[in-house]
């Protein structure tokens, strides 16, 4: 009996170590092997350095003052000790060299390199250092601030271009590899998995970032971002951080844009980009219901620019636009990108909901042009909106001129009152231009609007605040 207990109990453990066996089999293969990425790759990644000629300009020096102290006090030789004795008197500015450091990689074998264009923005003098260790300075030409791609070119002949690869493929949740210069450590490797793609970051309306946890720090700019294939998918360009240094947010250029920029530096010097002239939002939950739709995707249309793209194919404001060229807009940030890749002056094809109707229009893509991105007193009459909570006037003249308001069209917002349009954010100073999807123009055809309010139900205003438009949801009381 006991032998047979033995036996059974043997049989156990023998079942459970071959289960371990097996479960740390599965795991060794579901981690990826990186070493012979890494030494076929890294030959195309080069270390780049910059100088920056620069000059003081002693401005501490010209306005301190030493305070009057008693004679003897250990304070003088404080001051004098932290600030210099010419403190207070003109010096001549002294000049200096500002160094920093960078990353980025080979695209082609005759010279060109790809990199940031804030590691080589304003720099005196470019040193690219590959990875054999030989050094060249670099020319270059051609940068775009606005989707920070730079091009390089070093003399030199038969060099280890990386592998241009595309992020149609790439999926969130897959590995990925960067090879950089954090800190000035030249060929460090950092892996990590896509967190997201066609990210959109503050100030960067034309860039669809890949986003991910690879560790990217100082130095790591410009540098490659590789698939498990070894194929460049994005250019590592941003981190997220509270403290300067990685917290596990990283952000990278897609590769096709980076690409489409660098052949546009070589072919023509500069970057074109298309404009479609439109103010736009996303559309909430709440907005989505007040335009009948049953789930917010899309960009809302808060204002179309004069004598833009959009005003000639007719677009309005109201309109949600819900596909760009076929493309669905799962949000409003995927038409800034859609848009910005565009060829200038070829026609676009959008889908867009108008008053509960889908239309079809064709625009024909202009080209964004610099940064853009983007009566009496007595004759006033006023509107009670009480059901809102608000108090309305005309547009008087006294009132364009104050609030600089020439040109707009709507109802001002003189006081808001707690309710529903304190609520939904409605300010003093607003403009209301439309309400229900009823466009208003003054106080006749406000008091028209709001005798047409579904009671209880969402509905969208367009409102006109610090020189935009935009949209905002506002729930109607029931009673």
């Amino acid at each position: 009996m006991n032998a047979l207990l033995s036996k059974r109990r043997f049989t156990s453990l023998l079942i459970l170590l071959l289960l371990l066996i097996s479960s740390a089999l599965v795991q060794a293969r579901s981690l990826p092997d990186f070493t012979e990425l890494v030494e076929a790759n890294s030959p195309s990644v080069v270390n780049i350095s910059t100088k920056q000629h620069k000059t003081s300009s002693n401005r501490l020096n010209k306005e301190f003052q030493i305070p009057e102290l008693p004679e003897g006090s250990p304070f003088n030789e404080f001051f004098r000790h932290f600030f210099g004795e010419g403190l207070g008197q003109q010096q001549e500015p002294r000049e200096y060299d500002a160094r920093s450091l960078g990353s980025g990689f080979i695209i082609s074998d005759d010279g060109y390199i790809m990199t940031n264009f804030h590691v080589v923005n304003g720099a005196d003098e470019i040193l690219v250092r590959l990875s054999d260790r030989r050094e060249y300075i670099a020319k270059v030409i051609g940068m775009d601030k606005t989707s920070d791609v730079a091009l390089l070119k070093i003399d030199a002949k038969g060099l280890p271009a990386a592998k241009i690869g595309t992020t149609s493929k790439l999926k969130v949740g897959e590995w990925v590899l960067a090879i950089g210069s954090p800190f000035g450590f030249d060929h460090s490797v950092t892996a990590g998995i896509v967190s997201a793609k066609g990210r959109s970051l503050p100030n960067e309306n034309y860039v669809p970032f890949i986003q991910t946890d690879v560790a990217i720090n100082p130095g790591n700019s410009g540098g490659p971002l590789f698939n498990l294939d070894g194929e460049v998918v994005g250019i590592n360009s941003q981190i997220y951080s509270r403290t300067g240094g990685f917290m596990g947010l990283s952000f990278a250029i897609p590769i096709e844009l980076a690409m489409n920029v660098v052949d546009q530096l070589r072919t023509r010097g500069h970057v074109t980009r298309g404009w479609l002239g439109v103010m736009i939002q996303d559309v909430t939950r709440e907005l989505a219901e007040s335009f009948g739709m049953k789930h917010p995707y899309g960009a809302l249309v808060a204002r179309v620019m004069p004598d833009s793209p959009s005003e000639k194919a007719g677009i309005e404001a109201g309109d949600v636009i819900l596909k760009f060229n076929g493309t669905r807009l799962e949000s409003s940030s995927m038409l800034q990108h859609l848009v910005g890749a565009s060829r200038v002056d070829k026609p676009a094809e959008i889908e867009l909901l108008r008053n509960g109707e889908r239309k079809t229009v064709f625009v024909n893509i202009g080209e964004l042009k610099g940064d853009l991105a983007q009566g009496d007193a007595e004759a006033q009459i006023k509107q009670n909106a009480e059901p809102l909570g608000m108090n309305v006037v005309d547009l008087t003249k006294d009132i364009r001129e104050q609030h600089k308001l020439e040109g707009v069209k709507g109802v001002f917002v003189e006081s808001v009152t707690p309710g529903a349009a304190k609520s939904a954010g409605i300010e003093p100073g607003d403009v209301i231009q439309m309400i229900n999807r009823i466009r208003v123009s003054n106080l006749d055809e406000f008091k028209a609007a709001m005798k047409s309010l579904p009671k209880g139900g969402n509905i969208a205003v367009l409102i006109h605040r610090r020189n935009a438009s935009r949209f905002i949801a506002l729930q109607v009381p029931k009673e």
